[in-house]
């Protein structure tokens, strides 16, 4: 397809919501042929995981790769060589020869890309954080709704069979009574990134306009350009949008149950400390989220224990997961596995399972199906999950120097115990909680109906809810 006729094409799907018949026709054949035909937008690491995973389901055929990096595309052409390959996601979308499509990109580019494919008539797989902002994460959910498209996104714990015997523990057989509090970890510890004199330059393999999409044109002065920009707030969410998503989604399903979509009220701070890199996330967070029922905390570091170590900090609980507090005990999880412990700290039952591939499956099943209700992670439930990290990092970037008030005076056992540990923590690196390395919000309420935040702070907080687009690379407004 020609530039002008892709862009044609595109224009028109804007202006009309205009669903191709063909794409539903062609799954339809599919399902009688078993035989999917899958577009991947991005051969990085992790779509090339996902490329592994998806050809474990049957029926599956990686039939179109897209990357702005040549070098990159070039690579995932050697394995899957039957493939088609194109530098520009809008070609792939377009494309007849393409049933579904899997958007595993930077975080900056998952909504609308998602939303174009889903305009276009594909079904769409996307990769967790669902959105860089909250507002655009509405937007995908209402494409979802008004294009009549399935949407999963990418958190696979979701369809591990062990989260249902989990909850059946927690929640029917109240094997430990009730629950009082949670407390989330994501503990792993990462080196600097750099910081250049000079901006980077980019490879000239790289379609850059591309490559930045709906980002701002900024200089990059961080040493690599590929993974790295997590850590920059124009690409990527930090570790909180990183790994954050994965644990927090698995207390909304364990704890929650779903019954809570966004906290009612948030606290966070943290700081990009210790390294002196051109990174702008935080490398230490830490939140506190009063749900109106059982309050969830959660800290986060990427620094070692002691200058120059290898090993994280000690933290009660898994490095990457969760405890739940109940009254008789409990409840350690994390990816794959889980324990639950007695109130005398034995333990007394484990859970094991996985989710890769399972996911992967469902997915497909869905699509061929036609039926978004048998999804495990439906974009709604993406949405909200993503939700508690993007609003942890407008907490983040709202707060100023600590407001010992508003952190101290939370009555929280959790809360308290996590704050003593980040003390330590801070002060192993000669570093306080109290200085201008770390800065904290006020207590940030939210409106559930509207999603901004109302009262003290919520103008400074209310800025980040969404972002500045690109002039041709603006998510459109759908609800």
């Amino acid at each position: 397809m020609t530039v002008f006729n892709r862009r044609n094409f595109m224009a028109g799907t804007l202006a009309t919501g205009f669903t191709s018949s063909l794409a539903v026709e062609k799954l339809r054949a599919a399902n009688a042929n078993d035989e999917v035909n899958l577009g991947f937008i991005s051969c990085g690491g992790r779509a090339g995981q996902l490329m592994g995973q998806f050809s474990e389901v049957d029926g599956i055929n990686i039939a179109g790769l897209c990357d702005v990096d040549e070098k990159r595309l070039g690579l995932a052409k050697q394995k899957y060589p039957k493939a088609q390959s194109w530098t520009d996601l809008r070609d792939l979308i377009a494309s007849d020869s393409i049933d579904v499509v899997v958007v595993a990109t930077c975080n900056h580019w998952h909504c609308l890309a998602a939303i174009w494919a889903m305009q276009a008539g594909k079904d769409v797989y996307v990769e967790k954080p669902l959105s860089h902002s909250q507002w655009e994460g509405r937007q995908t959910v209402a494409a979802a709704r008004k294009y009549n498209r399935i949407c999963q996104i990418g958190t696979q714990q979701r369809s591990d069979p062990m989260q249902a015997e989990i909850k059946k523990f927690l929640h029917k057989e109240k094997s430990l009574g009730e629950i009082n509090a949670t407390r989330v970890n994501r503990y792993g510890v990462r080196p600097s990134i750099g910081k250049r004199d000079q901006p980077l330059a980019v490879d000239k393999n790289v379609a850059y306009d591309l490559w930045l999409g709906p980002a701002q044109d900024e200089p990059i002065l961080r040493e690599k350009l590929h993974y790295d920009w997590h850590w920059d707030w124009n690409t990527g969410s930090g570790e909180m949008g990183n790994w954050g998503v994965h644990v927090l989604d698995d207390v909304r399903n364990n704890v929650f149950q779903d019954l809570v979509a966004l906290p009612k009220r948030i606290l966070g701070g943290g700081g990009r400390v210790a390294l002196n890199d051109a990174g702008q996330t935080p490398n230490v967070h830490f939140a506190f989220f009063d749900t109106g029922s059982i309050p969830v905390v959660i800290g986060l570091s990427n620094l070692p224990a002691t200058p120059g170590g290898k090993k994280s900090p000690s933290h009660p609980g898994p490095s990457s997961g969760y405890v739940v507090y109940c009254e008789g005990g409990r409840y350690e999880g994390q990816r794959g596995r889980g324990a639950a412990y007695d109130s005398d700290g034995k333990k007394i039952k484990e859970f094991k399972g996985g989710g890769n591939v399972l996911h992967q499956a469902n997915f497909i099943d869905a699509v061929l199906q036609q039926d978004a209700s048998i999804l495990n992670a439906e974009i709604a439930v993406g949405n909200d999950s993503t939700g508690w990290c993007n609003l942890a990092n407008v907490a983040f970037r709202t707060g100023k120097n600590l407001d010992r008030e508003a952190a101290d005076g939370i009555d929280v056992e959790q809360w308290t115990t996590l704050m003593g540990e980040m003390d330590a923590h801070l002060g192993s690196h000669k570093l306080s909680r109290v200085s201008d390395d770390i800065r904290v919000s006020p207590m940030l309420e939210l409106d559930a109906k509207t999603e901004q935040f109302v009262g003290s702070g919520s103008k400074n907080a209310n800025q980040f809810l969404n972002r500045e687009y690109r002039k041709g690379y603006e998510v459109p407004e759908l609800a």
